[in-house]
């Protein structure tokens, strides 16, 4: 018996730095590895759709290979299960913060846990960031902009952070999972 699941791919490097995607041209790419449903939201490299394939590192292989072969340049892949978005929004990783027009809260999709040695809560030394809590697979951000412009840069957790990451507001990731949801 196979069981179909539903994913999110949050995908880094889309659509920043000249490095432009179409999303239908996306969505082909995708289908084209025989996943089921393929839909995304936004210009921003978020990608849902279904699959038998029960091996998620393998899964995860294949579509950053078939992309950047496609694309000409890696695209590394986060992939989330429905359900585990649904638990990252259910457990309020922000309770008691606010977004205001200078504090941004943001969800930060690893693919790999931060090391052992990275110290939660982390205030950078420039305080223009805070990593307030993190699991095997998420990290939760608190971006204080300076001029009205995030210069936390790409390197959040430090050199000896070896995985990738992709970053999504709060209230992005909400929208995301509202959007995989629908059938």
């Amino acid at each position: 018996m196979t069981t179909t699941t539903r994913y999110i791919a949050f995908l880094r490097a889309v659509n920043v730095g000249g490095r432009t995607v179409k999303m239908e041209r996306l969505r082909a790419l995708f289908a084209e590895l025989g996943l089921a449903d393929v839909r995304s939201y936004i210009q921003s490299g978020n990608v849902f759709f279904d699959s038998e394939e029960p091996d998620r590192a393998a899964l995860t292989l294949r579509i950053e290979e078939h992309l950047a072969e496609a694309l000409g340049y890696p695209v590394p892949v986060m992939l989330r299960t429905v359900d585990e978005v649904a638990a990252v929004l259910a457990a309020e990783p922000f309770a008691g913060i606010e977004a205001t027009p200078d504090v941004r809260l943001v969800v930060e999709f690893l693919s790999e846990p931060l090391p052992a040695d990275f110290p939660i809560p982390y205030t950078s030394p420039k305080g223009d960031y805070e990593v307030i809590g993190a699991d095997a697979g998420t990290a939760y951000v608190v971006i204080h902009l300076q001029d009205g412009k995030w210069r936390a840069g790409s390197k959040l957790f430090g050199p000896s952070y070896r995985g990738s990451a992709t970053a999504r507001f709060l209230h992005t990731t909400a929208k995301i999972l509202a959007a995989a949801e629908k059938a």
